[in-house]
């Protein structure tokens, strides 16, 4: 007759092989982002010729600062449970600004103000930063959904960069000499230490925020928010505050976008930045912050932005239409959300049984 532990044996080992089993799986979804990133690298170099040449690396790293920069910011309003649908647009309006004070500048009376680049960079950024906390006011002190609130500046924002110039562009955006407001184009196009200066503020702006988020008070507090807002209030913290600051810092990263992408075409056009706010979001959840708040990381969102723009180079590369890129595209962001959560459950189920 054979004991209870004999009996239990066979059961207690298929337990250990199962949680293994989990935990492995686990660690797959978690190291995901770098999985992807290397599956679609070495895709496209293996079926695209000139993938990894220098000159289109150049172009690539291009691309992805500006998702890049974006995601980064997103990355902080997500974290809070929220959502910034209007960063795309708000790329397009910064973009006609800069283009209007350099080309056309302010005219008070008889008297045209003209100002040089630094004056430029520091206005635009300040009008990204005011669209931010109207869209923070929205939200945190007239309880509008995020999404309703960022969807409404999507179009009026949108709406006011064709307004500018009656749906015209401002091209040529070189400055005049006499003014002092030339060099708009090292901002997009420069470099420093033979590396060019948006992958720097890329860099700059993702470290600094990577340790604000884990190093401060502020940064853990959002992700206090996110995880759980009610607990958050009844805890003392100013919710109200934080989220707001966060969606300021959106609409500033969002006007650097519109500098550093007007400065490489040196033109200014209300429509750029079209669903720019869509590859932003699929790299943040791409990256692995979850929708719902409170758990991610700025450094995943920005290796989710290299991929998204990996992988949107190597579509055009390989002669994909646009329509089937949106298509992909799409599909990229509900997989993301779909292996989020999957993650979610399975650390829940290794939670429960260890």
């Amino acid at each position: 007759m054979s004991s209870v532990s004999d009996v239990g044996v066979p059961d207690n080992v298929e337990h250990k092989a199962s949680l293994r089993l989990s935990k492995a799986l686990l660690l797959v979804l978690k190291l995901r982002i770098f999985v992807a990133l290397f599956v679609v690298i070495a895709y496209f170099s293996l079926t695209v010729n000139n993938f990894l040449t220098t000159s289109n690396m150049l172009i690539m790293a291009q691309h992805i600062t500006v998702i890049g920069i974006l995601a980064v910011g997103m990355t902080l309003v997500i974290l809070t449970g929220g959502i910034d649908l209007s960063v795309g647009s708000t790329v397009g309006l910064s973009g006609m600004v800069a283009g209007f004070l350099l080309m056309q500048g302010i005219s008070i009376g008889d008297y045209t103000i003209f100002f040089n680049v630094p004056e430029v960079i520091l206005l635009t950024c300040l009008i990204g930063a005011l669209i931010g906390y109207i869209n923070g006011s929205l939200i945190t002190y007239l309880n509008v959904a995020p999404f309703i609130a960022t969807l409404g500046m999507l179009y009026v924002v949108r709406g006011a960069a064709l307004l500018m110039n009656d749906g015209g562009t401002y091209s040529q955006l070189r400055g005049h000499e006499a003014l002092g407001n030339t060099g708009f184009s090292l901002l997009g196009n420069g470099s420093f230490l033979g590396i060019g200066i948006p992958v720097w503020i890329l860099a700059i702006l993702a470290l600094i925020t990577w340790l604000v988020s884990l190093r401060t008070p502020f940064g853990r507090y959002v992700y206090a928010i996110g995880g759980n807002e009610h607990a958050a209030v009844f805890s003392g913290l100013r919710v109200r505050k934080i989220k707001l600051w966060v969606y300021v810092f959106s609409g500033f990263c969002a006007a650097l976008v519109g500098l550093v992408v007007t400065s490489q075409l040196q033109t200014g056009h209300p429509m750029t930045g079209d669903t720019y706010e869509l590859r932003a979001i699929a790299a943040v959840v791409l990256g692995g912050t979850a929708l719902a708040g409170g758990r991610g990381s700025v450094i995943g969102s920005v290796i989710g932005a290299c991929v998204i723009s990996i992988l949107n180079d190597g579509m055009v590369m390989s002669g994909v239409s646009n329509f089937w890129q949106m298509v992909i595209m799409g599909l990229v962001i509900i997989v993301a959300v779909v292996i989020d959560q999957l993650q979610q459950r399975l650390q829940k189920k290794v939670m429960v049984t260890t």
